[in-house]
């Protein structure tokens, strides 16, 4: 499968979605990295820095594999992943049953 499996006009949309996103938890992550110079907060800001870079690298994998046309395809067994998990999960990498066997 690969995104001919998905109607083009979703796809775009999807695409402008996830560019937006994108720059929305790049500004989120440039507010974290400014030094607020309270040593309480560091702890936090570590963690919420942490969280947002794993978002943008998330977010940045689904628009490679929108570009290079395998968004959607199951990285486990290549079968194509529901669009209602993808709609609700726009980053999702594997079809639920192999998301179960990687969580454990």
């Amino acid at each position: 499968m690969s995104t001919d499996t998905y109607d083009q006009k979703w796809l775009t949309e999807l695409r402008a979605t996830l560019t937006h996103e994108f720059e929305a938890q790049t500004a989120r992550l440039t507010q974290l990295t400014a030094d607020t110079g309270d040593p309480g907060e560091a702890h936090t800001n570590a963690a919420l820095i942490a969280a947002t870079r794993q978002s943008l690298d998330r977010i940045s994998a689904a628009l490679r594999r929108l570009n290079s046309g395998s968004y959607g395809d199951c990285e486990r067994c290549g079968t194509a992943i529901p669009r209602e998990r993808l709609e609700i999960l726009p980053q999702a990498r594997f079809c639920v049953p192999c998301q179960q066997k990687q969580n454990g």
